[in-house]
């Protein structure tokens, strides 16, 4: 199950060199005018997993594998985007097929570098981005009150649960608040997300600061920081100019370039963690002499539901998972060390998965 999030902003922020830098790539155009980016970009990246290595050594195995989460570049959206400004709503669609949105807010002073609203300011920048899809939503929900309302009368009691969650993020949106500060009940909390709302997605802010704020970020940054604690959102501060420069880098050189800017890794690794962390996903690992493979699944997620990431067969005939922790595995050189230590256990249905098992299924189909 790859994540999929959209990289959202006002033109010349810095998302397609952020994108460019997260897959490698020069595929999306960074060039310093509004909407070089017309098509989404798409890229497919690597999530980064030191512990496979570590795996893959103790294992023997051939290959790695690891998760892989998709980033979609939309292009930029201006003031106006939710009425047609622009390059118009399109766009929205696409953030819409999206699990999460990472807003890229301009942290940085450039005269070279044009900025559509003629100034820098990251939180006017976010709540321009915030107000268009909030106004998509509203439109979506209030066009779908009136029939809602004739069905529940009817006593229709799906129609009667959807109103009432309508209402519940109309009430938010109507306040000027996306609809991810609205707390639904948990039992309906599947038919919420059938709403398909833009602002009821996890967000998470990315603040794209200069060379010298990379490491410790600077005010921009912290006033974005601030506003994501109210938004009930996370934030991330990160360079997308020296991540460009780091992805271009032979792996042996990127440690040193690293250490010279005081980055103890490249800020896109932090970037890809809190996207995780953002929508509740971990990873647990399989490994063998073939190959080493790191699996994303929900946190909370049992066994079986882990075992069905793999295949659904697995899922349908589960017997048991034999799990080890991943330091126990590293620690006692694998599974037969780990056997004779009394560190495998056998796991059932209930069993819920811990990030970093590294574990092997007994199905039977």
């Amino acid at each position: 199950m790859a994540l999929k999030v959209a990289i959202v902003g006002l033109p010349n922020v810095g998302k397609s060199t952020l994108f460019n830098a997260l897959t490698q790539t020069a595929a999306a155009q960074a060039a310093n005018y509004p909407f070089c980016t017309i098509e989404p970009n798409v890229g497919d990246v690597a999530v980064p997993e030191p512990r496979l290595d570590d795996l893959a050594r103790v294992a023997g195995s051939k290959e790695i594998l690891p998760a892989r989460i998709n980033f979609v570049d939309i292009a930029g959206l201006v003031r106006g985007a939710s009425k047609g400004e622009g390059l118009g709503n399109q766009f929205l669609a696409n953030i819409r097929d999206c699990d999460a949105v990472a807003f890229v807010a301009r942290c940085f002073e450039d005269d070279d570098i044009t900025h559509v609203e003629g100034r820098v300011d990251p939180i006017s920048d976010l709540e321009i981005i915030e107000t268009e899809l909030m106004l998509a939503d509203l439109e979506s929900l209030e066009k779908r009150v009136v029939n809602l309302d004739k069905r529940a009368k009817t006593g229709d009691k799906e129609s009667a649960t959807t109103l009432s969650l309508v209402n519940l993020a109309l009430a938010e949106l109507r306040e000027g608040r996306p609809a991810r500060v609205a707390k639904p009940p948990k039992e309906d909390v599947k038919a919420w997300e059938m709403l398909q709302l833009l602002t009821s997605k996890p967000a998470l802010y990315v603040c794209n600061v200069d060379e010298g704020s990379a490491a410790t970020g600077n005010g921009h940054s912290e006033k974005v920081a601030e506003r994501a604690q109210r938004d009930r959102a996370n934030s991330v501060v990160i360079s997308a100019q020296i991540e460009s420069e780091i992805a271009m880098l032979d792996p042996a050189e990127r440690g040193e370039f690293l250490e010279t800017l005081g980055l103890a890794e490249p800020g896109l690794n932090k970037l890809i963690r809190e996207a995780y962390k953002l929508v509740g996903l971990q990873t647990y690992f399989t490994a063998g002499p073939k190959e080493a493979r790191a699996w994303t699944i929900p946190v909370g997620a049992t066994a079986p539901q882990a075992a069905g990431v793999i295949h659904t067969d697995f899922e349908k005939g589960f017997i048991r998972a034999e799990t080890i922790a991943f330091e126990d595995y590293v620690r006692l050189n694998g599974e037969a060390g780990a056997r004779e230590a009394g560190k495998m256990r056998s796991e059932g249905k209930e069993y819920i998965v811990q990030d970093g098992d590294v574990m092997n299924f007994r199905f039977n189909v």
